[in-house]
């Protein structure tokens, strides 16, 4: 074997090596990091005012089960505080290109501290989509919502 293939291959194992250990810590650091939650109330109020029906409806519905999901099982507490998330606003975005950008926003809060959170998610028009406009939003809003859940959850 010459010096060339020898340096190639002791760089690419030096590499995975460092991107095992780097990725390690992140995800136990993220498990053990969150606060406990004991229930989960979602106020879509403000959503109501600004997108009306049926959107809210979807949202109020659809998120406290995605957080659910979203929330690692060891941060269900009977100990833990409510999170209390109010969604303010989401935008179905219009479709560029069979394309189309939906934002999702509202503030979380637990333990009497607030964060803003927000999410966007990316639709790609396609001929298999719902045949209705309302069947392909409500699809929207459940992707816009599912990635609502996965921030919130990774940001507490």
């Amino acid at each position: 074997m010459s010096t060339p293939d020898w340096d190639r291959r002791a760089a690419i194992a030096a590499c995975g090596a460092f991107a095992l250990v780097a990725a390690m810590p992140g995800k136990t650091a993220l498990a053990q990091s969150g606060l406990a939650v004991s229930n989960i109330r979602v106020d879509v109020a403000p959503l109501r005012a600004k997108a009306g029906e049926p959107t809210a409806t979807w949202v109020e519905q659809e998120l406290p089960r995605q957080l659910a999901e979203a929330l690692l099982s060891g941060r269900r507490t009977p100990k833990g505080g409510t999170l209390v998330v109010r969604v303010d606003s989401l935008t179905i975005g219009p479709n560029k290109d069979s394309r189309a950008w939906d934002n999702i926003s509202g503030v979380a809060t637990i333990g009497g501290v607030e964060r803003p959170v927000r999410a966007t998610s990316r639709y790609w028009a396609s001929a298999i989509d719902p045949a209705t406009i309302a069947q392909s939003n409500h699809a929207r809003v459940s992707a816009a919502v599912q990635a609502l859940a996965f921030w919130i959850a990774r940001d507490l």
